[in-house]
C-alpha cells in the first residue's frame, strides 16, 4: 500500500440525485472488518504514566504508532511524552465532539464492509486492511501520491480515518478564518459530514490498485485518468449517491446531466489544445474550486474530473469484453479515440 505524506495547514442531501444499479450480488460474499477506535483509546489513556501508555499502545498498533506519533502528530523520542499530554489537552473538546458524533458506528461497519464486498468481487486477491480511527490536528490533511489532499491514508495494513473532519459541516472550527483560509474552505469543509467518510476511504483503495500517474500529463489526458478512478469508484459504491463520491452537490450534478453537450463544447472551446499542459488550464478543470472559472456559477469545480468519468463510462459500454483491469490500465488517447464522446 501507499507510502503515507501528511501536509500540515497553517444538510447535506443523503439521498443525492444520480444513484445506480446495486451491482453483482456480493451477499454471499464474507468479509468481516471491526471499526478499530484507536482515538478512543488515546483519548482515555493514564496521563500520569504516558511512557507506560504510549507503550502499551506500541504493542497493539506496531504499524500506526511510528506514523501517528512522528509524521501525525509531529514528535520525537524526545518530545513523545510531554507531546502526547500537550495534544490530549489542546484536543480533548475535539474528542468529545468525536464521541459524541461516533457514538455508534454500526452502520460504517456495515458500508465499509459492503463496500469491500464489491472489492474482493473484482479483485479476490486484494488483501482488505484493517479499519482505524485517529483524532489528528484540525490542521493536518494526508496528501496522496498523486498531491492531493485527503483526511483519510493508507498504511502498510490499514484505513486510517481522521474523525476530526467528519464533525458535521456546522462544527465550530471549520468556520474559524483560519481553518478556512489554510484547511479548508466552506466548499470543501461541508463535506466534512460522516455519510462521506466511506466514500472517501474508498477513493484511496482505488488508487492503491490502479495508482493515479496523470500529474505530468495533459489535460485531457489527466481528466480520463482521474474519470477512471471515479468508474472504478462506481463499481465499489454501486448504491451509493454520486454527491458522496463526487463531492458536488445535487444542483451541480444535475446542472452536468442537463449541459453536458455544453460543457464539453466549453472546454474544447477554451483550449484548443485539450492536451495542454499548462498549469492553469489544469487546475481549472480538475482542481478543488467552488465554481469552473470558464463555466456560470452553478457549475462545480473539478469538472474534468466528471467529463472524464462519462468519457470512461462511454468507452466500456464499448468493450464490454474488456475486464476493470483492462478498462484501467488502458491508455487516455485510446479510452478518448474509442469513446467517440460527442454529447448534446
Amino acid at each position: 500500500m501507499k507510502k503515507i505524506i501528511f501536509v500540515c495547514l497553517v444538510t447535506i442531501l443523503l439521498f443525492a440525485c444520480n444513484t445506480h444499479s446495486n451491482g453483482p450480488d456480493v451477499s454471499g460474499i464474507k468479509v468481516e472488518i471491526p471499526i478499530e477506535r484507536f482515538d478512543q483509546v488515546f483519548f482515555s489513556m493514564d496521563t500520569i504514566a504516558p511512557e507506560k501508555a504510549l507503550s502499551a499502545l506500541r504493542v497493539k498498533y506496531p504499524t500506526l504508532m511510528p506514523v501517528y506519533l512522528k509524521n501525525i502528530l509531529g514528535l520525537n523520542e524526545m518530545t513523545e511524552d510531554s507531546g502526547y499530554i500537550r495534544f490530549r489537552r489542546l484536543n480533548q473538546f475535539i474528542a468529545d465532539s468525536v464521541n459524541k458524533t461516533f457514538n455508534n458506528t454500526d452502520d460504517l461497519k456495515k458500508d465499509f464492509e459492503n463496500a469491500f464486498r464489491y472489492v474482493r468481487y473484482y479483485f479476490p486477491g486484494y488483501k482488505i486492511p484493517r479499519i482505524i480511527t485517529i483524532i489528528g490536528p484540525i490542521d493536518l490533511l494526508a496528501e496522496t501520491a498523486n498531491g492531493e489532499l485527503t483526511p483519510d491514508f493508507l498504511g502498510p495494513d490499514y484505513l486510517g480515518i481522521s474523525l476530526q473532519f467528519y464533525l458535521g459541516k456546522n462544527f465550530s472550527l471549520y468556520h474559524d478564518d483560519y481553518f478556512i483560509a489554510n484547511v479548508a474552505p466552506d466548499y470543501r469543509s461541508r463535506r466534512f459530514e460522516k455519510n462521506y467518510i466511506v466514500a472517501d476511504a474508498m477513493k484511496l483503495v482505488v488508487d492503491d490498485l490502479f495508482p493515479d500517474k496523470s500529474r505530468s500529463k495533459g489535460l485531457i489526458e489527466q481528466m480520463i485518468e482521474k474519470g477512471k478512478q471515479w468508474w472504478l469508484l462506481d463499481k465499489f459504491l454501486p448504491a451509493t449517491p454520486d454527491s458522496l463520491k463526487t463531492g458536488y452537490t445535487a444542483s451541480q450534478l444535475k446542472w452536468c446531466d442537463e449541459y453536458e453537450g455544453l460543457i464539453w463544447n466549453n472546454i474544447i472551446t477554451s483550449e484548443k489544445n485539450i492536451y495542454t499542459n499548462d498549469p492553469a488550464a489544469i487546475q481549472n478543470y480538475i482542481g478543488e474550486a467552488p465554481f469552473t472559472q470558464t463555466m456560470p456559477a452553478s457549475s462545480p469545480g473539478n469538472i474534468g474530473q466528471w467529463v472524464g468519468w462519462q468519457i470512461v463510462k462511454k468507452f466500456a459500454e464499448k468493450n464490454t469484453s474488456m475486464s476493470i483491469s483492462e478498462v484501467m490500465k488502458t491508455e487516455p488517447r485510446k479510452i478518448l479515440e474509442e469513446a467517440k464522446y460527442k454529447p448534446k
